[in-house]
């Protein structure tokens, strides 16, 4: 007996996430998407796990270059978060407008002011009915400041210690 996809969605809504961008870099330009489907691996390598919806132009961009970002965004960074999740309606290398963007070593895209980011090389992948799920071994590590965003019940928080 299989659990309602309405059903489920509601559950995981509960299910607070730190909010991520993903990005890539691809012969077509910059590709990016908000994600909070990402999670530690391992230490050694060390490697994070990212799950990324095979329809967008993001997953077609790791699986040709073998190359991404994890971007942890800070407070206030939701409307950020918005712009890349597709509100508005920018597409593409239009969403890089928003924020300030460097390349990393590879030229992938990574966050100026994020609380982490994390620059990747595919090491694994696995198809998982809509998603891709990418294990990325970690090459470099930016580290910011502020408070980390979170999302729960279809809003942002900010992370605070207590």
């Amino acid at each position: 007996m299989g659990v309602d996809p309405a059903a489920f969605r509601s559950a995981m809504a509960r299910f607070p996430g730190a909010v991520t961008i993903i990005t890539t870099l691809t012969p077509q330009g910059r590709r990016g998407i908000t994600a909070t489907a990402v999670c530690s691996v391992t230490a050694d390598p060390p490697s994070l796990l990212v799950c990324v919806n095979r329809a967008t132009g993001t997953c077609q961009g790791i699986l040709e270059t073998g190359r991404f970002a994890v971007n942890l965004l800070r407070d206030p960074s939701g409307d950020l978060a918005m712009r890349f999740a597709g509100a508005g309606g920018a597409t593409g290398d239009d969403k890089f407008a928003a924020g300030t963007w460097i390349a990393d070593a590879w030229g992938v895209p990574v966050l100026a002011d994020a609380r982490v980011a994390f620059s990747c090389a595919v090491a694994e992948t696995l198809t998982a009915g809509t998603h891709q799920v990418f294990i990325g071994q970690i090459a470099d590590i930016a580290q910011g400041e502020g408070a980390a965003l979170v999302y729960e019940q279809s809003r942002f928080h900010r992370l605070d210690p207590i």
